[in-house]
């Protein structure tokens, strides 16, 4: 066993490390050594805290580490690109029932402790956290009670809430906002009653008052997601995100973990920023993201004229020949497609040919903030190429082919054009400026949040039906 010298000691390095490791995700070419020092921060963190002071039960705990370890690595090797969203919404969840769990189990030591006066020495045969509990003065167990309510209450709201996104993001939740009759009142009337909840007990009520606030943050995590369309759900992933560190934090101040604290308080903080910087790029409300109160239709939506007009690959390849200046707006059907490395290959011929080929990425496209700058990555396109919307938004203008692979509501001129839209004020890249739009789309259908796009009937676009996959790599050849 370790002693806590030690394990302070290798607190303050995972700490360090996990900094070290947000800080290098803020740039594409630092982003793998950013990786490694994650990794090895959880490494030490574990191991330390494993096999630290009042440590005991290591003929259970060592072996559900091995189980969790090789979990996690099958998990890993499975889950393909396109399915990483919802699996960073299923790691949520498990994060927030960690932290319901470690909050009764709190509160019945607590219980334990007093029912059995253990402050006045009989400490033989608890554990070491019903031995600190035996230390704290009143005033200390007061604020042990707190924290044991927050934690339960955040934990409870981000599990149910990471289900719901798992299965909305996965598809087998309706991607549509739902709620229940009432909408809103609903979550406030939830909302009220487990603050009276907890004011009971605090007050010394019994373990039911917990059980009982626990069900209504599991009902007003449920409801909140339910109520978000799925054009929004980026934001909503990167909320539930910030909410699985406060719950973290939560559980650090509960079992005294320093390490605990500050790791939680990173990530919440860090989610809580990039939802706020996600809901400046999608014109959205802070707090309204936090109620769950956006994603809906404010009306019935405008007529679209026009058709959907078709056209082959030969066509588009003749187009791109004949243009000196490409962009390329990739979205969450490349990642289906599993097309980056075709768009890649498209990328590398176009510019041999001597040709301005760029790519505008909207900070929500995909399911998962930045999830088509990884995919590019993967595949290999030079970073200097791949522009963030404020950045290329302006060319568009002056720019002879805009093809579009698998994006919908990120280049969708209702957001500016129809105030009755889902996605009304939603700064959107502008794709339509261009002389020629060619959109690779498997089908005519609405897509993933439902919303219909006059993009797609405007005069200047052209639909390119298909596999995004196979439609580029029949592209490739053609051109010259």
């Amino acid at each position: 066993m370790l002693g806590q010298g030690f394990v302070s000691a290798a607190s303050i390095a995972a700490s360090v490390l996990f900094i070290l490791s947000l800080g290098g995700l803020s740039n594409q070419e630092k982003a793998k050594r950013a990786v490694w020092y994650g990794i090895v921060g959880m490494a030490v963190a574990v191991f330390f805290t494993a096999f630290g002071p009042g440590i005991g039960g290591y003929w259970w705990m060592v072996p559900m580490m091995i189980v969790g370890a090789v979990v996690g690595v099958y998990v890993a090797k499975k889950v393909a690109m396109t399915e990483m969203p919802q699996l960073v919404a299923a790691l949520h969840s498990f994060v927030g029932l960690a932290a319901v769990f470690v909050g009764f189990n709190a509160d019945l030591e607590r219980r334990r402790v007093l029912a059995s006066q253990l402050a006045e020495g009989a400490t033989e045969g608890f554990s070491a956290f019903a031995a600190l509990v035996a230390t704290k003065t009143p005033a200390e167990l007061t604020f042990l009670q707190i924290e044991v309510v927050l934690g339960v209450f955040i934990g409870a709201v981000t599990f149910t809430g990471s289900v719901i996104a798992f299965g909305k993001l996965a598809g087998k939740v309706d991607g549509k906002p739902r709620q229940l009759p009432g909408g809103h009142l609903l979550n406030a009337g939830a909302a009220v009653l487990s603050l009276l909840l907890a004011i009971l007990y605090l007050n010394g009520a019994g373990f039911w008052t917990l059980l009982l606030l626990a069900a209504l943050a599991f009902f007003i995590g449920y409801h909140l997601i339910m109520g978000i369309g799925g054009a929004d759900m980026p934001v909503v992933v990167s909320m539930l995100n910030s909410y699985s560190g406060w719950a973290a934090a939560a559980i650090g101040f509960t079992l005294s973990n320093d390490l605990l604290i500050v790791t939680g308080a990173l990530v919440g903080s860090s989610g809580a920023i990039l939802s706020y910087i996600m809901c400046k790029a999608m014109n959205r409300n802070f707090i309204n993201v936090i109620l769950g109160g956006f994603g809906g239709s404010k009306g019935p939506a405008a007529e679209i004229e026009g058709e959907q007009v078709a056209i082959d690959v030969a066509g588009v390849a003749s187009a791109l020949n004949d243009a000196d200046s490409v962009i390329i707006v990739p979205g969450y059907g490349m990642a289906v497609a599993q097309a980056q490395n075709a768009v890649s290959e498209l990328t590398r011929k176009l510019r041999s040919a001597g040709k301005n080929v760029r790519f505008g990425i909207h900070p929500v496209a995909g399911r998962l903030p930045g999830h088509m700058n990884v995919l590019l990555a993967e595949a290999r396109v030079p970073y200097d190429i791949v522009l963030e919307m404020d950045e290329i938004n302006g060319d568009f203008a002056n720019t002879d082919v805009a093809i579009i692979i698998g994006s919908n509501d990120i280049v969708n001129p209702a957001a500016e054009e129809d105030p009755n839209s889902p996605i009304a004020g939603m700064p959107v890249l502008k794709v339509w400026e261009a002389k020629q739009v060619f959109v690779s789309k498997r089908g005519q259908g609405t897509g993933y949040s439902g919303i219909e796009n006059p993009l797609f009937f405007k005069e200047n676009t052209r639909m390119v039906y298909g596999d995004a996959r196979s439609t580029i790599d029949s592209l490739v050849p053609m051109i010259e």
